[in-house]
């Protein structure tokens, strides 16, 4: 644009950035350049849904006879998902589309990200040591954690939109404290970037708390005498000029691998399949429906199948629980017995909707009942091996396959059918058993709560993790419960040294040994050589969190926090 002397200076540019209200400036704007062959930037078109239509009119009607040095430019951020597409096909089809793919890997993110910057920008600071040190490290640090998405959940628990402004806006901000602080303002530094600049976009708790640890670990005063790593074998770099910098990365940056980000290689190939699977179930669903009716049955090979599913499930669902019966039975209402009662009945509410659901797809099979749209998903997840939408309604978080969500299920309503018998706590409970684990866990600080007469809001639960298994246990503790059925992702535990330790090749999820919980006061909470562990309920994390377990680390816990290390319910 300069060098056809089109600027936002001499009016020929018109940028209008959409939102709300700016909807007028920008059909203004296309007005006016369309009559004196102006250019016009219409950015973020995916935030006015409801203007796009007028917008493909205007369009249209600025094509005829409009001056020919008009030009008309337009952004938008990609839609998440298909189903979410909303600019008009009139305008994709009338323009030229330029889209840019972000840099994969980190010795591109990192170029990239220097790229922003110049040899002007690293002397500009009068403290340049300082300041290059720091910009060096902020520019590794913007490129972990956008890199660091494609790990999926075990990078962030929810994706960010981390941009190129949160970096340039950060190195602003380094400059401005520099020049104004006789000394470096560390902690001032980390927290503007962590909680406000990066820490902006930042929703999670733990996602914040990750964000954190990054900058104590690459941001620090021992960085000036080039005693801090970045990644296993890569140092902050002396003080160079610009070009020298992207020599450095080069000759320096270790192979692409998920340590660059503190992360176990075994992230990575969850990840990797994670996505293969996806893949296939796209490839399964993408076949054709119809198929030749087999045997003259006049049944589809889909309708067959779903049949076949079907009659095996309502075969083994057992009866539900007697709600009346088991009332009267439990006479003491102990803060164990009302969890239990819960999980009786939520189970109950869950296995009527299974039944009466695939008694009315049975009849509509047989041609006793109209199909329904509902029907029809209900007969799909069948055929595919998933888990369907009406039963998920009133269940708990999973990502298992229909059958083997069902093998699970069957599993649950055994384990209370045993501890429903006399409502006796069982010897070890299965945690991930539960619809709400944490009614569980609150009741064991409630039942301690009610034995020594302590305030519940000044407890907290202290987790002991055992060298024994399910099979060793035979009685249940004097104090608090066994818990077993939980594993841990990142990481494992190692019995020997009864602490965490680095996760072994291909075991994604290893399974955690039996462990004691038992409720404490908050100010006797051993809080020493602990890392802060959060428990999922699945490996899609964010919304299925928990509770908190300290575990024993004897190294320092920002290894396990950049690491992505929880522990699941299932695995």
């Amino acid at each position: 644009g300069t060098r056809l002397d089109f600027t936002i200076d001499n009016g020929k540019i018109h940028n209008v950035s959409l939102g709300q209200g700016q909807e007028v400036v920008a059909e203004h704007a296309m007005e006016v350049a369309a009559a004196e062959g102006h250019w016009v930037i219409l950015q973020n078109i995916h935030l006015v849904a409801r203007w796009l239509g007028t917008l493909e009119k205007l369009v249209e009607h600025h094509s005829l006879g409009s001056h020919p040095e008009y030009r008309l430019f337009m952004s938008a951020e990609p839609a998440p998902s298909p189903e979410s597409h909303i600019i008009p096909q009139g305008l994709l089809d009338n323009s030229i589309k330029i889209t840019s793919e972000p840099p994969t890997g980190m010795r591109a993110n990192l170029h990239g990200a220097l790229d922003l910057f110049s040899q002007e920008t690293l002397e500009q600071c009068s403290k340049e040591t300082e300041f290059r040190c720091i910009l060096f490290a902020l520019c590794y640090f913007h490129a972990a954690v956008a890199e660091r998405r494609r790990f999926g959940t075990q990078g962030w628990n929810r994706p960010y939109p981390f941009n190129n402004g949160d970096l340039t806006v950060s190195v602003n901000v380094l400059h401005n404290y520099l020049e104004a602080n006789p000394k470096v303002p560390w902690d001032d530094l980390r927290y503007l970037f962590g909680e406000i600049m990066y820490g902006g976009h930042i929703t999670d708790d733990w996602d914040r708390r990750l964000c954190r640890t990054y900058l104590s670990e690459y941001v620090q005063p021992e960085m000036l005498d080039g005693e801090v790593s970045l990644a296993p074998g890569f140092m902050i770099p002396p003080r160079l000029d610009y070009q020298a910098y992207h020599q450095y990365i080069d000759d320096n940056l270790p192979g692409e691998s998920p340590h660059l980000y503190g992360l176990h290689p075994n992230a990575e190939m969850g990840f990797l399949t994670v996505t293969s699977d996806r893949l296939f179930r796209t490839v399964l669903e993408l076949q054709p429906k119809e198929s030749e009716a087999a045997g003259g049955s006049g049944a589809s090979r889909e309708e067959q199948a779903s049949q076949s599913v079907l009659d095996e499930i309502l075969g083994q669902l057992p009866e539900p629980f007697n709600m009346e019966e088991m009332m009267a039975k439990a006479k003491e209402k102990t803060p164990y017995t009302v969890v239990a009662l819960q999980e009786c009945e939520r189970m109950n509410i869950l296995t009527n909707e299974i039944r009466r659901s695939l008694k009315e797809l049975d009849l509509g099979l047989q041609g006793e009942l109209t199909i329904t749209s509902e029907m029809e998903d209900l007969a799909n997840a069948l055929f595919y091996d998933s888990v369907p939408e009406s039963w998920t309604r009133y269940a708990y978080p999973s990502l298992l396959s229909l059958g083997t969500w069902y093998a699970d299920l069957l599993l649950r309503i055994r384990e209370l059918e045993v501890w429903a018998t006399d409502f006796v706590l069982p010897a070890t409970v299965w945690l991930a058993g539960f619809f709400n684990p944490q009614s569980f866990l609150t009741a064991i600080m409630q039942s301690t709560a009610r034995k020594k007469q302590w305030p519940l809001d000044k407890m907290c639960l202290a987790v002991d993790v055992t060298k024994k298994t399910r099979e060793d246990i035979t009685f249940p503790p004097r104090e608090g419960s066994y818990v077993h059925g939980l594993f841990m992702e990142g990481a494992r535990w190692d019995v020997p040294s009864g602490s965490m330790a680095d996760a072994r090749m291909k075991e994604l999820t290893p399974a955690m040994p039996v462990i004691l919980l038992r409720a404490v006061p908050v100010d006797r909470m051993d809080t020493t050589h602990v890392y802060e562990c959060p428990v999922y309920k699945t490996r899609m994390r964010g919304p299925t969190y928990v509770w908190t377990f300290n575990l024993k680390t004897k190294e320092k816990a920002a290894k396990w926090v950049l690491a992505g290390v929880a522990l699941l319910l299932e695995a």
